[in-house]
């Protein structure tokens, strides 16, 4: 059976359905006052997570692609350590502190969290882009040389059709990376699916930790089992 479907259709019924489940918080956490976060709708935050988590992955994904074709021709072989130390640093460096450092430089909402992002989700998009554009076979390279092909068509219409399957599953982790990280874009000001779980923490309120973390969680399924569906059959 195709998990898929009944994901998704779990996605959609909580994020519509969630202030319906307020009796049910209310008994499970007698504690709390407000056991159902109402500071905006969790449509609109799953709309503005979902926004975010596209335009960052679709800024790591171009620069990424870019670069790892860049290091994998003759004029950028040279380049390469340097491409991948940079990416690199993108990655070991804490989201926050990208956050912490750009909100007071750009202002807060939602460009910081984007800066923030599209740098970590730049990683595994470059580096599967490399291993899926040198695994293709040298005779297979010679042969479209010998069938005269320039440069640019044996990219587009050799190595980039047999690397695919690589490069998409670099795109696959970094989206989906970026979908669990997104939520703490709301620390600068970003609405996302991250509000209420900061609210929570802060307030020391278990019930909206949990609301919005479980509908971070099945976002994150959902994506990630649609890019099953892409991924080229053996």
């Amino acid at each position: 059976m195709d998990p898929l479907p009944w994901a998704l259709l779990l996605l959609v019924g909580l994020t519509l359905g969630m202030p319906t489940l307020k009796p049910l918080f209310a008994a499970g956490f007698p504690a709390l006052d407000r056991p159902m976060y109402e500071q905006d709708s969790f449509s609109a935050l799953m709309l503005s997570h979902i926004g975010l988590v596209a335009a960052s992955s679709l800024v790591s994904v171009l620069l990424g692609w870019t670069a790892g074709v860049f290091a994998t021709r003759p004029s950028g072989q040279v380049f390469r350590p340097l491409i991948e130390t940079i990416v690199a640093m993108g990655q070991t460096i804490p989201p926050v502190a990208v956050l912490a450092i750009a909100a007071p430089l750009i202002g807060f909402g939602e460009a910081p969290a984007l800066i923030a992002l599209a740098l970590y989700g730049l990683l595994p998009v470059v580096q599967q882009t490399l291993v899926g554009l040198g695994s293709v076979p040298e005779d297979v390279l010679d042969a479209a040389i010998g069938l005269g092909m320039t440069p640019a068509q044996r990219l587009w219409q050799v190595e980039w059709p047999l690397a695919w399957p690589v490069v998409l599953s670099g795109v696959r982790t970094s989206v989906v990376i970026n979908i669990g990280t997104a939520a703490i874009a709301s620390t600068v000001g970003a609405k996302t699916l991250g509000s209420p779980i900061i609210v929570g923490l802060s307030g020391f309120n278990t019930a909206y930790v949990l609301q919005g973390a479980v509908l971070v969680g099945l976002l994150a399924v959902v994506v990630d089992l649609g890019f099953e569906r892409l991924m080229p059959k053996r």
